[in-house]
């Protein structure tokens, strides 16, 4: 793990992974715990017992590793101590430390855990030049800069700041010879430097940089899309997924109700479902006839007896209850954990009984709130909505759904944007089959002008972003259910 080639020791030292902690068991146990992973070790014996402890403060080199084990328990033992700090480096719950000297250049840090977690060692192959990866990001991480790629299971971390100018070069491309100048170390430190860096795959080679921009299947995907699939899914990291509840401690639950100025709501009329259920078409048939329809009955608008309708059969809240310390409730659709992140926002155009102007849906209390009047921004939103939508002419209603994103991340954990996508893909079929069966012309879209909705409604895209939109209007009377729309 060290060598001394034409200059100054490389020398490796390790610590136990920031994300996980070590317990102490009543019995004399010791127990290394990190989300759902753990590992037990029943009699780890004195001296393993005080490698781990000195694991868990500080870093530890393989020279203070037979130091500590020889005074505790005599020479003979430092092998048992070594066999157990490589288990523990396989199954990735140490990180590691490249320095030379006294001087630290990187850390190593595993994203997994388990065996087969680790990335196969990638060595820099004689004369090829490596270019900093398309998919590769630099966050700010418990103190440290760190540089990560969704494409490889381990992680950098900048122990020096050097090692950041490093990866600036790598933009357009080096070589050993520039990573020893740039890092001011001997040929054989940078080898092993550009050895790590590609293995954690934050730099590869000229052809694999190729192959991330211009082959398949790299080249179908963004950095952030695959960012977001990575982290939202469980197997490749080790990372907190799902209801963790990591603010329960931090802040407050908002409650299921959006709150706003209830002394201005407009009342709308309840449906009668137990009447509409006996003229609708069977279900099998709306399925059948979903389509979007990019025409509306501009002759005559939609009534607004018939957004109520709408509303309240896509969106109406009941049954609140408590679950996990916040308020949970019950929709027309499935939502993540009862929580019902997202809510409706009539952008109204045409529709008779409503005064054009921005509204909000309270799904609690079946009302419309009037959020803004018409303005500029309307009619920026309107104009976007219609050249997404491929319509004539401008739709009568653009419902804007928002997330308030603090009621999902409160409790869950690494998944939460991704989740809501996917609610705001369930609200959206919804609304398409509600919409089907009660013969109105629905278009989804797949964007909106967020900053438009923005402006128009005073909101802060930090605290309830627009996630989705969804035209409804009239339909015409005339030709099939499906006119003017696609599968």
């Amino acid at each position: 793990m060290s060598g001394s080639v034409g200059g100054p020791l490389i020398q490796e030292s390790y610590r136990l992974r920031r994300d996980a902690e070590l317990r102490l068991g009543e019995d004399g146990s010791l127990t290394l715990r990190q989300t759902r992973f753990q590992l037990t070790l029943e009699r780890p014996g004195m001296g393993r017992r005080a490698l781990l402890l000195q694991l868990a403060a500080d870093w530890v080199s393989d020279v203070e590793v037979g130091r500590l084990i020889s005074g505790l328990e005599g020479e003979s033992r430092v092998l048992a101590a070594q066999l157990l700090l490589r288990r523990l480096l396989a199954h990735s719950w140490l990180e590691r430390r490249l320095q030379v000297d006294d001087r630290a250049l990187l850390d190593l840090v595993p994203t997994g855990l388990g065996r087969g977690s680790l990335p196969e060692s990638r060595p820099h192959p004689p004369g090829v030049r490596h270019r900093l990866s398309r998919f590769a990001t630099l966050a700010h991480e418990r103190g440290r800069l760190v540089a990560t790629s969704p494409l490889s299971t381990l992680a950098v971390g900048c122990a020096d700041v050097a090692l950041g100018a490093v990866l600036v070069a790598a933009v357009p491309g080096v070589g050993p010879d520039t990573v020893a100048r740039t890092l001011g170390v001997r040929p054989a430190a940078a080898g092993r430097v550009l050895d790590e860096l590609a293995t954690a795959r934050i730099l590869v080679t000229e052809a694999e940089f190729e192959a991330e921009c211009d082959e398949a299947p790299l080249a179908y995907w963004s950095p952030e899309e695959l960012r977001l699939h990575h982290r939202s899914r469980a197997g490749r990291h080790a990372l907190p997924v799902g209801g963790t509840y990591r603010m329960r401690e931090r802040f407050e639950p908002q409650p299921l109700r959006r709150p706003y100025d209830g002394a201005r709501a407009i009342e709308l009329p309840l449906p009668d479902l137990a009447t509409i259920a006996k003229v609708e078409p069977a279900f099998s048939q709306v399925v059948a006839e979903r389509r979007s329809v990019r025409e509306h009955d501009d002759s005559a608008p939609l009534p607004v007896e018939r957004l109520a309708e709408f509303l309240y059969r896509s969106q109406h809240t009941s049954a609140v209850g408590e679950a996990g310390g916040q308020e949970v409730g019950h929709r027309p659709y499935p939502g993540g954990g009862g929580v019902y992140e997202l809510e409706i926002y009539p952008l109204v155009a045409r529709c008779d009984g409503l005064d054009p102007g921005l509204y909000h849906y309270d799904a609690v209390g079946h009302r419309l709130e009037p959020v803004a009047g018409w303005g500029a921004a309307a009619d920026r939103l309107l104009a976007y909505a219609r050249a997404a939508g491929a319509m004539p002419r401008p739709p009568q209603t653009v419902l804007v759904v928002t997330a308030r994103v603090q009621r999902l991340m409160w409790k869950y954990e690494g998944m939460s944007y991704a989740m809501i996508l996917k609610d705001a893909g369930v609200l959206t079929q919804q609304m398409y089959l509600v919409a089907t069966a009660m013969e109105l012309a629905p278009c989804a879209l797949g964007a909106g002008d967020s900053q438009a909705f923005a402006e128009l409604s005073g909101l802060d895209p930090l605290v309830e972003p627009s996630v989705a939109d969804f035209l409804l209007g009239s339909r015409r009377a005339a030709g099939p259910p499906g006119t003017g729309g696609r599968p």
